[in-house]
């Protein structure tokens, strides 16, 4: 049994102290500029909190954004993180110039997935090309800056040229994959009124080919504003037959309209306003409508050079595959590792099909240097008992990044042990709201078991108690105090910002509230993640997230998957703790299991993080993005409709939690 709750972690992984980073070349230059000396990351990144103006303006002028107007103040200071300041005022700058930089013959893009024979590639100059026509083409359809173009679409070469097409003429892009039921679609995109959208014939998963013309014909009925669908045969099934759905229009003859005289356009950029809207995200929608969360262009752009150039030191000779869907916010992340003119891996199908080794024969073939994953699927690799480290060479492979949920203690132990033992191993996390990581990976700090390496650059983060109290080594709210050029600039169709600050800072007056819970260890600067806020547990009034009984119930051999949430009396008096467990095949639950069960939590955490009750499920509901849905299950057991069924992967796995007998009563 793995209690993964000691007070002085274990060092899994130490950096080298040589060598030039491109952390340590802005270090130096600010140290030189300054006249200060930063002896180690925590005090660099005190002062990159402390001057978050200077700070902001040196990683524009060191990760070299291109701009066709300077700015004339980075922000103004005088107002709080809760007065949604303007950055880089009076500056103009275009996204997609900045991703397309080089137009060279290195490789931008390589794509591949279930079904597909072999990987095909891309280069900066052919990737170029092809973003210059969908541009010409979406401009000659009439799409203006500030329209929005949408994709109900795989994670292919398609979805990132029609983006870059989008964010080259000022139009706004949001996107959501194929997994998503019409309904969940309508949820989303009604509220933005998209002009265009790309999407597929049909697409593969698990194995299977899943026709997609049936859905997409009810999504663009639903959506009054769409003047253009333009289709693709991503799925090689005879013909594709779109003729029943109205604007549309096949993805071939979408290209030949783009050209000029048979000829590829010349590829222009429209000069915008840093602030000017480049994405709109949503939230999960798990309980209540999906919010609409505007992304900038330029906060989005100088944000994630940060992270990629600077706290990953990503260079030309990179590629880095994360496995996403273009419905989540990590799919925009990696886009954006094209601005430091490294390559991208589109991976599109199942994680674990044709054979669970997939994702590791890609590493190897391609010769993949960062590979980005979450937390379940590093999980699911020890369940397999796969060993990469003695099946596949891993030659480049020289981080893995983990996002999407709590990455337990024993997934380190895992990595370090089955898979590579020098490279960086970095759970980062940060989420839609923000698109963008508020902690994570550093070159410069050791790698501790079951912690966050370290708070970012410029993010001037802590932990808040519930009487507003910043505390450490306790568990507490994360918070952040100051301004960050990637906070969303608005939500859509909320003019007086009222669902805005709502979100974020209804819980502590000037303070940007995240919604989840950690605990920072004051010793090594690392992060214990402990779930969201909105499945914190208080029960006897103790709060605590339920990451924490996840670190000790999924170590159990037998439990393949759990999830614990919190039952309130009718009443409102009380409340208590329910954990599921869903068993792994061949192990049966009983009541000798339950008792090891809480005696192990008893052990090690406390006699009131023990659960009132124990039962056994079947499934448990994720989200499309892979985040376990405890407020659902909470609803559920509560007696409440789900509403928002639209955001699960499996909206099915709820049914099972009605009318339970040894819930009801309570």
């Amino acid at each position: 049994m793995d209690a993964g709750n000691s007070s002085e972690p274990k060092v899994m992984w130490r950096p080298c102290k040589d060598g030039t980073t491109k952390y340590r070349l802005l270090k130096n230059r600010v140290e030189k500029k300054y006249n200060c000396c930063f002896e180690d990351y925590k005090s660099f990144h005190r002062w990159s909190c402390q001057n978050y103006s200077e700070f902001w303006e040196e990683v524009w002028t060191f990760t070299d954004v291109k701009h066709s107007q300077p700015f004339i103040k980075v922000i103004d200071k005088t107002k709080g993180i809760a007065d949604i300041p303007e950055w880089f005022t009076g500056s103009r700058l275009n996204f997609a110039e900045n991703l397309l930089r080089y137009d060279d013959d290195n490789i931008a893009i390589y794509s591949t997935g279930e079904g597909c024979d072999g990987i095909a590639t891309l280069t900066f100059k052919e990737l170029r090309q092809k973003v210059a026509v969908y541009a010409s083409a979406l401009g000659r359809l009439g799409v203006k800056v500030g329209d929005r173009v949408v994709g109900y679409i795989p994670n292919c070469p398609e979805a990132v040229i029609a983006m870059l097409a989008a964010a080259s003429i000022g139009a706004i892009w949001s996107s959501t994959s194929p997994d998503f039921g019409v309904l969940g679609v309508l949820e989303r995109f009604s509220q933005i009124q998209p002009k265009v959208i790309f999407s597929v014939n049909a697409v593969h998963y698990n194995g299977k080919v899943h026709d997609h013309i049936e859905k997409l014909e009810k999504v663009v009925e639903g959506l009054a504003d769409i003047q253009k669908v333009i289709v693709f045969p991503f799925v090689s099934t005879g013909p594709c037959e779109i003729r029943n759905i109205k604007h549309s229009i096949l993805l071939d003859d979408f290209y030949k309209f783009g050209l000029e005289n048979g000829e590829i356009p010349n590829l222009t950029f429209e000069q915008l306003p840093f602030n000017h809207p480049l994405y709109i995200m949503f939230s999960s929608g798990t309980t209540g409508a999906p919010k609409c969360i505007v992304h900038s262009a330029g906060g989005t752009l100088l944000k994630h050079l940060e992270e990629h150039a600077i706290q990953s030191d990503l260079t030309r000779d990179d590629i880095m595959l994360y496995y996403s869907t273009v419905g989540w916010m990590m799919w925009n992340w990696l886009v954006s590792v094209l601005a430091v003119g490294a390559a991208i891996v589109l991976y599109d199908g199942s994680p674990i099909i044709p054979q669970p080794s997939i994702l590791w024969d890609i590493v190897d073939h391609i010769g993949v240097t960062v590979l980005g994953t979450s937390a379940k699927w590093l999980a699911v690799m020890e369940d397999r008992d796969l060993k990469p480290g003695t099946s596949h060479k891993l030659e480049r492979l020289r981080m893995i990044l983990s996002t999407g949920s709590p990455l337990m203690p024993r997934s380190y132990d895992y990595v370090y042990r089955d898979i590579k033992p020098d490279l960086l191993l970095a759970s980062i996390t940060g989420g839609t709201d923000i698109i963008a990581c508020f902690m994570g990976q550093t070159w410069e700090c050791p790698v501790y078991r079951g912690e966050v390496q370290q708070m970012l650059l410029g993010c001037d983060m802590g932990t808040l108690d519930i009487n507003g109290k910043c505390v450490l080594d306790e568990d507490g709210e994360l918070v952040c105090f100051t301004p960050f050029p990637s906070m969303p600039v608005r939500f859509w169709n909320n003019p007086d910002g009222t669902k805005y600050k709502k979100a974020y800072f209804n819980s502590y007056p000037g303070v940007w509230a995240h919604g989840d819970h950690c605990r920072i260890n004051s010793q090594t600067g690392g992060i214990t993640m402990l779930g969201r806020s909105d499945g914190t547990l208080n029960p006897n009034g103790v709060r605590f997230g339920s990451s924490e009984i996840y670190h000790i119930v999924e170590s159990f051999k037998e439990v393949q998957d759990s999830i614990c949430v919190a039952q309130r009396k009718e009443d409102n008096s009380e409340e208590r703790v329910v954990l599921f467990l869903k068993m792994t095949p061949g192990s049966q639950f009983n009541e000798d299991l339950v008792t090891q069960v809480k005696t192990c939590i008893r052990k090690y955490l406390t006699v009131r993080h023990v659960p009132s009750v124990i039962l056994p499920c079947t499934d448990i509901p994720y989200t499309l993005s892979g985040k376990k849905v405890e407020v659902a299950v909470r609803q559920v057991i509560m007696g409440r409709e789900v509403v928002q069924k639209g955001a699960l992967a499996n909206p099915d796995s709820l049914l099972q939690y009605h009318n339970i007998p040894e819930l009801q009563g309570y």
